[in-house]
């Protein structure tokens, strides 16, 4: 995609920045219905604790190639010499609360799928009744940090032993992934969002 920094977007996306633009116009808020996906991107928001999304986004190629694809049957099998390669690694968030968390939550999401048969993307997308929640703000602003969507999601995926999974942490990532449209009505990718046509 050719980088177009005069088209209007949400107010959190800083036009010269070609990689958040890219982003926001290619993949924020557009649905996705992939369980690994939603469970890379679900470590991805929790690794973002206490920092701003850009930093994820600068370092994110690298994460992936360190945590094999955040491929949560790879992941789940890591043992103490990972945790210390990934501790070693500058290229990614280097915590040992989050990289513990991220392995943790690989095994919590092999467990539902093989002990319970649960479809991750389905349990996901069940708390927003299967269909994205469509928001209509003036201003990005407007939008709420959390919802009773989030905070139902955070509670049950906490009882489930998840890590990172604050209702914050995870009303973002239900926008990143489509849940929420909170792109605001005067970007150009609201509509888009709106009727999957991104």
């Amino acid at each position: 995609m050719t980088h177009n920094p005069d088209l209007p977007r949400c107010g959190w996306v800083p036009r010269e920045d070609e990689l958040y633009c890219n982003y926001h116009d290619t993949e924020w808020g557009v649905p996705n219905y992939d369980g690994k996906s939603l469970f890379s991107k679900l470590i991805q928001d929790g690794m973002q604790a206490g920092l701003a999304w850009i930093t994820i986004l600068r370092k994110r190629k690298t994460i992936l190639e360190a945590f094999d694809g955040l491929d949560p049957d790879i992941i789940a099998h890591y043992t103490d010499k990972d945790r210390e390669r990934l501790l070693g690694n500058a290229g990614i968030i280097r915590s040992k609360l989050k990289i513990k968390a991220a392995i943790s939550n690989a095994q919590i999401y092999i467990k539902m799928r093989d002990e319970e048969g649960l479809d991750f993307s389905e349990y996901l997308w069940n708390f927003v009744g299967g269909k994205p929640i469509q928001n209509a703000w003036n201003k990005f602003a407007d939008a709420p940090v959390d919802s009773p969507e989030s905070i139902a999601m955070a509670n049950d995926l906490k009882k489930r032993g998840f890590k990172f999974v604050g209702p914050v942490i995870i009303y973002a990532f239900m926008q990143a992934v489509g849940m929420i449209n909170d792109h605001s009505v005067d970007c150009h990718c609201y509509e888009k969002c709106k009727n999957n046509t991104v």
